[in-house]
C-alpha cells in the first residue's frame, strides 16, 4: 500500500472513533466544546507520530517479550512531552482536558498503531499511517465538540453564531449529549456508507469488529498474538 493511502486510509475507512469506534473514552469525555476536541486531537497527533516513527525505528532491537512494555515507555515518554508543552503555552486548555491527557498514554489508538502497523512497517509509512489516523481522531473531536457546542450553547470555538432567539439544548454539553451526538453521527456515516455502495453496485461494508484492525490483541506469556 502506498504512502499516500497510509495516511488517506485514517480520514475515513479506518476513522477511530466513528469507524473503528476506538478512544471513545476522550472522544465522549472532552468534547463539550470544538476547541476542547481540537487540543485533544492535537495533542493525540503529536504522541501517535512520534511513536511511530520511534517505534518503527527501533523495532528490530526490541526483543518481543517486551515490546509492550517498551511501547508504553516510549508513549509515556512523549506524553509527559505533550503535558508539559500544554502546561507551559495552553495552560487553561490543559486544566479543561484534565486527567485526559496523562491518560493519552493508555489509549487504544496509540498502543493499537503501534502494535499492529509501526512494528511491523518502515519510517515512513508509520509516520504517515500516525499522522492520518491522528488528523482523523482530532477531525472527528472537533466536529462532535462543534456539534455540541452549537446545539447546547449557541456559540463554536466560544464566537456565538445562533441568533438571539436561540434556545440551547444544554443536554448537548452534558455527558448524554455525547452519545446522543455520537450516535446519529454513526447513523449519518452507515446511511452514506450504504448509499456509496448501491452507487458502485456493491453491499455496504459493515462496520468494523473490535480487533479486527489490530488494536486490540490478547498478548499470550510466550509474545505470541493470540
Amino acid at each position: 500500500m502506498s504512502i499516500m493511502a497510509e495516511f488517506t486510509k485514517g480520514l475515513w475507512k479506518e476513522l477511530p472513533p466513528f469507524r473503528l469506534l476506538l478512544g471513545l473514552c476522550p472522544t465522549l469525555a472532552v468534547t463539550n466544546s470544538a476547541d476542547n476536541g481540537l487540543g485533544m486531537g492535537v495533542a493525540v497527533i503529536f504522541v501517535l507520530v512520534l511513536s511511530n516513527m520511534l517505534i518503527s525505528m527501533v523495532r528490530t532491537v526490541i526483543p518481543k517479550t517486551v515490546r509492550i512494555a517498551c511501547f508504553i515507555v516510549i508513549a509515556a515518554s512523549l506524553v509527559v512531552a505533550v503535558e508539559l508543552l500544554m502546561q507551559a503555552y495552553t495552560y487553561e486548555l490543559y486544566q479543561r482536558l484534565g486527567i485526559f491527557v496523562p491518560l493519552i498514554v493508555v489509549n487504544c489508538i496509540i498502543l493499537g498503531r503501534a502494535e499492529a502497523f509501526a512494528a511491523k512497517n518502515g519510517v515512513a509509512a508509520s509516520i504517515a499511517d500516525g499522522l492520518g489516523i491522528g488528523m482523523g481522531f482530532a477531525l472527528s473531536l472537533t466536529f462532535l465538540g462543534a456539534l455540541r457546542e452549537i446545539l447546547g450553547n449557541g456559540t463554536c470555538f466560544g464566537y456565538q453564531i445562533m441568533g438571539s432567539n436561540f434556545e440551547p439544548l444544554r443536554i448537548m454539553v452534558q455527558a448524554p449529549g455525547a452519545f446522543i451526538c455520537l450516535g446519529l453521527i454513526l447513523a449519518v456515516m452507515n446511511v452514506i456508507n450504504v448509499r456509496q455502495a448501491a452507487r458502485q453496485g456493491k453491499k455496504a461494508e459493515a462496520p468494523v469488529q473490535c480487533g479486527a484492525c489490530g488494536a486490540c490483541m490478547v498478548i499470550r506469556q510466550d509474545g505470541k498474538e493470540g
